[in-house]
Parts: C-alpha cells; sequence; structure tokens
C-alpha cells in the first residue's frame, strides 16, 4: 500500500504559478481602496479638488461593484468566465493607469471609480469560476485558501503599504505598481483555461436594471445631497422603490418559472436573511469607519499618508488577527455568539473613540479603542461568511455568495457615502454657526469667514490653516482657529454615529440569530471568495 499522501494536494507547474497569479490578482483588488483611503490629502492636493470629491469617488467605486457584481457574475456565465476575469483585470488597469496622470477629478471618477469597479464586478465571480475550473478537487481548496489569505494580508497592510509609497514616493506611483502587478498577471493568461457555463441562459434584464437603480438611487442620493445638489429625496426615493420594485419582481417571475435576478427562495432561509443583514451592517460599519476616520487624520492632526497609515494599523491588523484566531477556534463557541461579541466589542470600540477625538493629539490616542472595534470586526468576518452561506446547497453556493458579495458592497458604499456626508454636512453646518455666533470676528467679515473656512478648511490641516491666517489680526487668526479646531472633531464623532447605530443593529440582529439554530457547517461555502 502506498503511503504517499501528499501529492494529490500539491501545487506544481503551472498550475502553482496560476494559483500565485490568482492571489496577486486578489490582493490587488483589496489593497487598492486602501492606498485611496491613506492618500486622501495628497490626492486633494495633487489634482486641486476637494475632500468630498475624493470621498465620493471611493463610495462610487464600491458601489459599481455592488450595483454590478450580479450582472457581471451572469456576463461571466454567458460570454466566458476566463474572458470576463480579463475584462475585470483590464478595467482595473485602466483605473490604476488612470490615477498615475489624473489631473482633476473627472478622470478619477470615471476610470478609477467607474470602469474600476465595473472591472471589480466582473472579476471577482470570474475568479471564483475559474478556480473551480482550473484545479482538481484536492488541490482546489488550497487554492482557494491562498486567495483568500491574499485578500486578507492586503485588509491588514493596506493601510501600512498605501501609506508608505504615498509618503516616500507619490500615490501615483501606488497606483503605478498595481498597474505592474495586472500586467504581471495577464501575462499568465494562456494559463487559464475557461470554465465553461451550462446553466440557464436567459437573462432578467429588468430584474438587473431594477437592482442598479435601486442601490444606485440610495447611495448617489447620499452623495448629492453631501454635495448640496438637488433631487435628493426624490434619488432616495426611487432607489427605495426600485429595490422594493426588485423583491416584487423577483416574486412573481420566480412563481411564473421564468429566469429571475436573484432566486427568491433564498431568502426563505431565517439563516440566509440574517446572515446577509447582518454582512451588510459590518461593512456599513467598516466604511463609515474607514472614510471618517482618514479625513481625520489627515484634515486635523495633519498626518501624512505614513502616519496615517500607521494610525490606522490597530484597526486593520487587529481585524486580521481576530479573523485568523477565531477561524482556528471554530466550532468551540456557538457563531451567533461569536458575531454578537464582535458587534458588541465594534460598539465599544467606536463608542470609547467619541470622547476621545475632541482630545486627541495624536494618533496613538486612538490605539486601543481601534484594537477593540478591529477585533469586533474580525470575529463578524471569521462567522458571517459560512453563516450565511450554511443553509443553501452545494448547487446554489455561487448565487447565494453573489448576493451576499453584492449586499455588502452596497453596505461599504452606504457606510462611506453616508459617514462622509454626515462628516462634511457637520463641518460646514459648524462653521456657519460658530462664525455667526462669535463676538471676535468683525459682523461685515462674518459671511466671508464662513464662506472661507467651508471652502478651504476642509482641504488643509491646521498648520496649513494657520499659515494662510499670518496676515490677519492675532485675535481673528486665533477665533477662527478656535472655530476650526472645535468644529472639526465634533464633526468626526457625528460621522462616527454611522459605525456605531450600525453595530447597534448588528448587536439586535445577533440575538435574533441566538434564537435560531446553529447552522451546519458548508464545506462549499470555505471555498467562495468575497461572500
Amino acid at each position: 500500500m502506498s503511503t504517499d499522501t501528499g501529492d494529490s494536494t500539491t501545487i506544481a507547474g503551472p498550475q502553482r504559478r496560476l494559483a500565485i497569479l490568482l492571489a496577486m490578482a486578489m490582493f490587488v483588488l483589496v489593497v487598492d481602496t486602501s492606498i485611496m483611503n491613506v492618500s486622501i490629502s495628497a490626492v486633494v492636493h495633487d489634482i486641486g479638488t476637494t475632500v468630498s470629491g475624493v470621498q465620493t469617488a471611493i463610495a462610487l467605486e464600491a458601489l459599481v461593484s455592488a450595483a454590478f457584481i450580479l450582472i457581471g457574475s451572469k456576463i461571466g456565465d454567458l460570454f466566458g468566465r476566463k474572458r470576463a476575469y480579463l475584462l475585470g483585470l483590464c478595467g482595473y488597469l485602466v483605473g490604476a493607469l488612470a490615477m498615475t496622470v489624473a489631473q482633476g477629478l473627472t478622470i478619477v471618477v470615471i476610470c478609477w471609480a467607474v470602469v474600476g469597479g465595473l472591472g471589480a464586478a466582473l472579476l471577482l465571480p470570474a475568479m471564483q469560476s475559474l478556480i473551480h475550473g482550473n484545479f482538481p478537487g484536492p488541490v482546489r481548496k488550497r487554492v482557494y485558501a491562498l486567495v483568500g489569505a491574499a485578500a486578507s494580508i492586503a485588509a491588514a497592510v493596506g493601510p501600512l503599504v498605501g501609506g508608505f509609497i504615498t509618503t516616500y514616493l507619490s500615490w501615483r506611483v501606488a497606483f503605478g505598481l498595481e498597474a505592474v502587478v495586472i500586467l504581471v498577471v495577464l501575462s499568465g493568461a494562456g494559463l487559464v483555461k475557461d470554465a465553461p457555463y451550462v446553466g440557464e441562459r436567459s437573462i432578467d434584464l429588468f430584474g438587473a436594471a431594477l437592482s442598479v437603480v435601486g442601490m444606485g438611487g440610495v447611495v448617489l442620493g447620499v452623495l448629492v445631497w453631501q454635495e448640496g445638489g438637488e433631487s435628493v429625496a426624490a434619488l432616495i426615493v426611487l432607489g427605495v422603490g426600485a429595490l422594493l420594485g426588485l423583491a416584487r419582481w423577483l416574486v412573481v417571475r420566480h412563481r411564473r418559472a421564468r429566469a429571475t435576478l436573484i432566486d427568491p427562495d433564498l431568502f426563505r432561509s431565517p439563516l440566509f436573511r440574517l446572515g446577509v443583514t447582518q454582512q451588510m451592517l459590518q461593512q456599513i460599519a467598516l466604511g463609515g469607519a474607514m472614510i471618517s476616520l482618514p479625513i481625520f487624520l489627515q484634515m486635523v492632526l495633519g498626518y501624512n499618508a505614513m502616519l496615517a497609515g500607521l494610525s490606522l494599523a490597530p484597526l486593520s491588523l487587529s481585524m486580521f488577527a481576530a479573523a485568523l484566531l477565531a477561524g482556528k477556534r471554530a466550532g468551540r463557541r456557538r457563531p451567533a455568539t461569536v458575531v454578537l461579541t464582535g458587534f458588541s466589542l465594534l460598539v465599544v470600540g467606536v463608542g470609547a473613540l467619541l470622547p476621545i477625538v475632541p482630545r486627541a493629539t495624536a494618533g496613538w490616542w486612538l490605539a486601543v479603542p481601534l484594537v477593540i472595534a478591529g477585533s469586533g470586526l474580525g470575529l463578524l468576518v471569521s462567522q458571517l461568511n459560512n453563516y450565511t452561506l450554511s443553509p443553501v446547497s452545494q448547487e446554489r453556493v455561487s448565487e447565494a455568495a453573489g448576493v451576499n458579495s453584492a449586499t455588502g458592497s452596497f453596505g461599504l458604499s452606504f457606510g462611506l457615502a453616508l459617514a462622509g456626508a454626515v462628516m462634511l454636512a457637520a463641518v460646514v453646518s459648524g462653521f456657519t454657526t460658530q462664525t455667526q455666533a462669535s463676538d471676535v470676528l468683525p459682523p461685515d467679515d462674518k459671511a466671508h469667514v464662513a464662506s472661507v473656512l467651508k471652502e478651504d478648511a476642509q482641504l488643509m490641516s491646521d498648520a496649513q490653516l494657520q499659515t494662510l491666517l499670518a496676515d490677519e489680526p492675532a485675535d481673528v487668526s486665533a477665533e477662527i482657529m478656535r472655530i476650526n479646531t472645535e468644529v472639526r472633531p465634533r464633526a468626526l464623532q457625528i460621522a462616527l454615529l454611522v459605525p456605531l447605530l450600525a453595530g447597534l443593529a448588528g448587536v439586535v440582529g445577533a440575538l435574533r440569530m441566538r434564537r435560531q439554530p446553529d447552522p451546519t457547517p458548508n464545506e462549499a461555502a470555505e471555498s467562495v471568495l468575497g461572500g
């Protein structure tokens, strides 16, 4: 009898090269937004835009990915998973190259947010299918683990890598390096065998349109409100109406045995419904924290990208460590209990930031609360994917994972948009109120000062603002600095209510999870990307 048990799970030769290339693609997919988050002030300065403009681009990228990921999966089914994979990589390449030469916000929005977001919507589901089709059973699980590890490492070190390159080289170099990695991945296209699709080929075009309008209307409404535009309520009502219409449309189509964008029967399972909701709440909290904290660090404390990345490292590294530790101890605690603990830690961590922020003079003041919040998020990451997909049969796991990913990406884009909009609205409101109430500023100058603060103060650190005021009378300069110093930390406190409320809603959801029976572990769910 042979005692060799290692050959069937060894990744060798061309398969090893392909597995490494897929892991590189996933690393770029995850690290991309981290680079933008820690480079906000540098991007604002270099292309002559505003903080709200860059924040809008970040939210749009997540929104486009969310709105089109289910459609991207269907495109891969109909036109070839390899073709969708290559198109997705090319979308990311266009976005990365555009960022290396961008001179204004328009190219960032069009090429990085929209084209790059579409690339992500094509890339993730195609990678899922290609791993399944290019690697035999014993090896496949190791490849999924490798690619998943690349995503986790990218999330953990992304702020540090992005901060280091941006500070000591340039944010353009960071995106240029992304482009190089993508080109290396594309060079291995010949190693990829297509994974043919043999299922239903009909397309639910109306359902797809409703999903895009629904998610897009809600998030775009928030972004338009942030920019002071009109028709905010109309956009949000349109979005909510489209989402409700989608739910009705799917049920009617399913009853008539017609092709649907999503099988509504997935939502018959309480575990799936709860899991998807909790995934969305987790991503809202993460998005809210990851947009408001970098803005605070760079605009208020005047940190460069490296210092911002170091200050955010306790959040990302503790999230990675907690997810790894909880994953190894899976089965020792009820999943619902772990999720409840995760959301509770998130609430405690974010809540602890609220009294600290106005007093913080350095990023290390935030370290302990960020470790607590990051540990909570890590516990959630370790549980929610398998919990959500556990009631789903193996044949439908990929479809359910697509719904899970779309919901999570929508939550991320909503959290980014809402927290950023709330923060910037609080800044504008605070500047106006404090300026009008001031007894120091000359009455005739109040309107001008409020206008200048609204337009300029969000672009610069306290030190830069002090330089700008060098020619002003001492009492006026001191009063403007006082207003600026009070308003911006308070605005961050208000923005942090977004992840705090999402965390509290998650606690309520976790208590409902505890009333459900524990899910049966689903091995297929462990081999899902982006769930």
